[in-house]
């Protein structure tokens, strides 16, 4: 073996594995003796953040994770949500942070793979993805690299398994300088009586290995991706792990083939910690143990060492418990689309995990104490403080209105994402009805004459920081108001929580708060968490990241026809407003772009205001009496009318004079729990009066037409110096010399 097993196990090895003290202790009174080398290995995947929540697992419980249309919650590869006619919608979003800093373009690349596994692995075909991406200031010497890469991999990856990209986020700050979150979204359909789990049945049953070879590649990926970085980051590249979307294709097809023929009993795909995660979480959901033989294991390098194997990340595996009169079949089928098909290990009724190798027992341990039993910390949490009250009369107005949204709408936050998505298939499939750059992504439910399906990622990270209780809440409602602007009724979400250091008792205070709003608002609006992802230590020489809990939904319409967008204006249509009059300015991005301050509490969500105002603007939509829709959030009234008339190549005159507060607020607030709506000029008395009926404030706001987007008394500019400045950020920040960008 190129790694013995017998290696001294000494305090620095401990520690290099990401176990502390105590936890080391804990495992000597588990097993009464000192752990071989492989067993220290698994020890350390199976309990580091990465694989056991062991911080989180007391607060996720606390999420709402049932409802009407929910078949499986959280506790499996994803989520599965019922949508109707024998149908389901299979999602979850997952983060690959710390790979894709290190090594951007396969640490992308290998997230997008990876969620696309946890998707099929449980039967469904991958219809969707979307990613959510946050990076350090533009002028910040990795920015421009880490951009490009970690675009390239997405795509690269993506389009070439042929699954389109549909929507999701880029933004920067620099509290992502050192550390940049890459969240990846996959949604699948299956039908609602073929959908595998991962729960091991049935004793002396064949465990088989499907697939790619093992390799080098990401050995000791999980215990990385639970710790901060500091200096030596270079040196953690061999534990990023390499991906062909080429093999994941293959994989897939094979699978779903196998999966028709009544061979799988339980199907686990090989993520964090490989080998080591995937068997042990079959077998400790099902109370059983598992027995490997590694001599069986396809690998694809010489003398792979017991510890290597467990832990190498390769990718493109998966694990399997098969019916053992189906093999030859199953076998076949592997053989054909030019996967691995192995044998390596089976079932057993004693709950413990044993690992052979090269005629030596290298592991026998506990199952559960390594997956469903793993430990768990209720960490010290102290109450994040608190920003007074900033009245808007309080925040500076702007010297030139025009120029103000000139700068929004060009600023490194707001601009045009079209550099970046036009670098992903949107259209591949087929099905694609909205791609990216509008409130949400929309692809056709494929067999279906009307059907389609809604996809939204969202989170605004310096609310959560500033408030994250209201940052949660506003995360969540963000993410259902967007699925409710293109007429989609929201279903579930799904959530990827990434954080800094848990041992800090604010930043798990953070963590905490964060968590309760999310739970309050995914049951006031009736969108529960279904799946998810916790990542933790995002943080280099102390320097933690914003914190950012992504929320990802689904929603469904019934009839695309009726479907909303935010470039479909209409000339001579009226615009109109539901929901209040903008008059938060704290934590706003008119703050920070145009006035360069970073101050006040984040916006109230009120949920009640929130779901009565969304079912109406739903409604609306349903009935075909809007011609566009766009809801109001970062840049506030005048970003959202602006980005409307990009859109729609069409100028409108808005009059705000009798708005009670200052200008600066009606245009600029972030004021949650309200939408932009512009429907044909015969409709809008009937739908003002349809509003005051149902209690949702409105307010008429003008009319479309023209070239020019004009607010009377304040402000006039042509819709293509909006356009210019909205879509020339991206491509001249990414085509500018290191010199430029930095200026």
């Amino acid at each position: 073996m190129s790694i013995p097993n017998t290696i001294a196990i000494t305090e620095e090895l401990i520690a290099s594995h990401g176990l502390k003290p105590d936890e080391y202790e804990r495992i000597l009174e588990l097993i009464g003796r000192e752990p071989s080398f492989t067993e220290l290995g698994i020890f350390s995947a199976m309990w580091n953040e990465h694989c056991s929540y062991k911080s989180s697992k007391k607060w996720l419980r606390t999420l709402p994770t049932t409802g009407p249309y929910v078949i499986h919650g959280p506790g499996e590869n994803a989520g599965v949500v019922d949508i109707g006619d024998g149908d389901c919608v299979i999602f979850k979003m997952e983060s690959h942070n710390h790979p894709s800093y290190i090594e951007p373009y396969q640490g992308a690349a290998t997230g997008v793979g990876g969620i696309l596994r946890d998707v099929f692995t449980m039967g469904a075909r991958p219809i969707a993805a979307m990613n959510a991406l946050r990076f350090g200031a533009p002028d910040h010497a990795k920015t421009r690299h880490l951009v490009a890469g970690v675009v390239a991999g997405v795509g690269g990856y993506g389009n070439s398994f042929g699954v389109p990209t549909v929507g999701g986020e880029v933004e920067f700050d620099a509290r992502y300088n050192g550390n940049c979150l890459v969240n990846a979204f996959a949604a699948g359909l299956a039908k609602t009586d073929a959908i595998f789990l991962s729960e091991a049945k049935g004793v002396g049953l064949p465990v088989v290995y499907l697939g790619a070879k093992t390799g080098r590649d990401g050995v000791g990926g999980a215990t990385m991706a639970s710790a901060e970085f500091d200096d030596t980051i270079e040196e953690k590249r061999p534990t990023v792990q390499v991906g062909d979307p080429f093999t994941e294709k293959c994989l897939l097809e094979a699978c779903l083939e196998l999966m028709q023929t009544g061979a799988v009993i339980a199907i686990q795909d090989m993520g964090a910690a490989g080998l080591t995660c995937s068997a042990v979480e079959m077998g400790a959901k099902g109370d059983l143990g598992i027995e490997l033989d590694l001599d069986k294991v396809p690998v694809r390098e010489e003398n792979m060492s017991a510890y290597e194997m467990m832990l190498s990340e390769s990718q493109e595996r998966m694990l399997m418990v098969l019916e053992p009169a189906r093999k030859d079949e199953a076998e076949a089928i592997f053989v054909k689309w030019g996967l691995d098909f192995a044998i390596v290990g089976k079932t057993t009724d004693d709950l413990r995990f044993r690992v052979l190798h090269q005629g030596e027992e290298v592991a026998n341990l506990p199952i559960k104490d390594l997956g469903d039993q793993a430990p768990e910390y209720d960490r010290p949490w102290r109450e994040p403080g608190r920003f007074s009250a900033l009245p808007a009369t309080d925040v500076a107005e702007p010297e030139d209105y025009a120029a103000a949204l000139l700068t929004l709408v060009g600023s490194p936050n707001n601009s045009s994402r079209r550099w970046v998505w036009e670098q992903y298939d949107t259209l591949i499939q087929g099905n694609s009805l909205q791609i990216p750059g509008g409130d949400a992504g929309v692809v056709r439910v494929e067999g279906h004459p009307t059907k389609a399906l809604a996809f939204s990622s969202d989170v605004t990270p310096r609310y959560v920081e500033a408030d994250p209780f209201e940052g949660g809440k506003q995360a969540v409602a963000e993410c259902w108001r967007n699925l409710t602007a293109v007429g989609a009724e929201p279903l579930a979400s799904t959530d990827n929580l990434n954080f800094g250091n848990p041992e800090r008792p604010e930043i798990m205070g953070q963590f905490v708060k964060a968590i309760e709003g999310i739970g309050e608002a995914c049951r006031a609006l009736g969108f529960p968490i279904v799946s998810g992802n916790v990542s933790l230590y995002n943080e280099t020489n102390g320097e933690g990241i914003l914190p950012t809990p992504t929320i990802g939904g689904v929603g469904l319409i019934p009839d695309w026809s009726q479907m909303a967008k935010i470039g479909t204006m209409q000339p001579g249509d009226v615009v109109l407003l539901f929901g209040g009059d903008g008059t938060h300015l704290g934590q706003s991005v008119y703050m920070r772009d145009v006035l360069g301050l970073a101050d006040g509490p984040a916006p109230e969500v009120h949920l009640g205001d929130e779901k009565r105002n969304g079912d109406f603007i739903r409604s609306l939509i349903r009935n075909g009496q809007a011609t566009a829709c766009h809801d109001i959030s970062a840049g506030g009234l005048a970003l959202a009318l602006a980005e409307m008339s990009i859109a729609s190549g069409l100028g409108m005159k808005i009059d705000i004079s009798d708005a009670a507060g200052p200008a600066h607020a009606t245009l600029f607030g972030e004021d949650q729990a309200r939408y932009v709506v512009s429907v044909p000029a015969d409709m809008g008395n009937f739908l003002m009066v349809n509003a005051e009926g149902a209690g949702v404030p409105f307010r008429k706001l003008g009319t479309v037409g023209g070239e020019t987007f004009a607010v009377e008394g304040l402000f006039e500019v042509s819709v293509s110096q909006l356009r210019d400045a909205h879509e020339s950020w991206f491509p001249d920040y990414m085509d500018a010399t290191p010199a430029e960008a930095a200026e």
